[in-house]
């Protein structure tokens, strides 16, 4: 499989890949795929992430026992790239009153913040900070400042879609 990742994917090879590992018999391999992501090659790290921003939604439960792991990688994470993947898995995960975690909603709020962020990663950061704070309205209160601080400022469309998508949850 790494061969697979080592190169540039088309939808095709990603398609290919899901094929490969999907299903409920696969879970070795979905584990295999998983660890790649962890890889010392960028490329077969992103790759491997970036597959796994095309697995179908029933296919997608079994990273939900790597949400803590996705949470912690997210936190030390340095590559914008694979940052912005590994957000993206976690948007597809559920959020429970119980697992939320104060480290990863301060990461989300000071991302959101941050104008020298990608658009992309404040616009996921907008999302999951309401995502983990939906549960309590003096959190939800807080995400309200902070995004009417941001409103200030010039936002990209994408920025701006997420913006006005979680105020009108607000």
């Amino acid at each position: 499989m790494k061969s697979l990742l080592s190169h540039r994917l088309s939808m095709d090879g990603i398609n290919e890949i899901c094929l490969l590992v999907q299903g409920e018999q696969n879970h070795s391999l979905k584990e295999q795929l998983y660890q790649l992501t962890l890889d010392n090659d960028r490329r077969v790290a992103v790759n491997a992430l970036w597959v796994f921003t095309h697995f179908a939604l029933a296919d997608n439960e079994w990273l939900y026992a790597k949400h803590d792991q996705l949470i912690d990688r997210c936190l030390m994470e340095q590559d914008t790239t694979k940052l912005r993947l590994m957000l993206n898995l976690l948007l597809r995960q559920p959020f429970t009153e119980e697992d939320i975690r104060t480290d990863f909603i301060d990461f989300c709020l000071m991302r959101l913040a941050d104008p020298k962020s990608p658009y992309a990663i404040r616009a996921q950061c907008i999302k999951l900070a309401y995502e983990q704070m939906r549960y309590w309205p003096e959190l939800l209160n807080e995400l309200r400042q902070t995004l009417n601080m941001i409103s200030c400022e010039p936002l990209s469309p994408g920025l701006r879609s997420a913006w006005r998508q979680v105020m009108k949850k607000l």
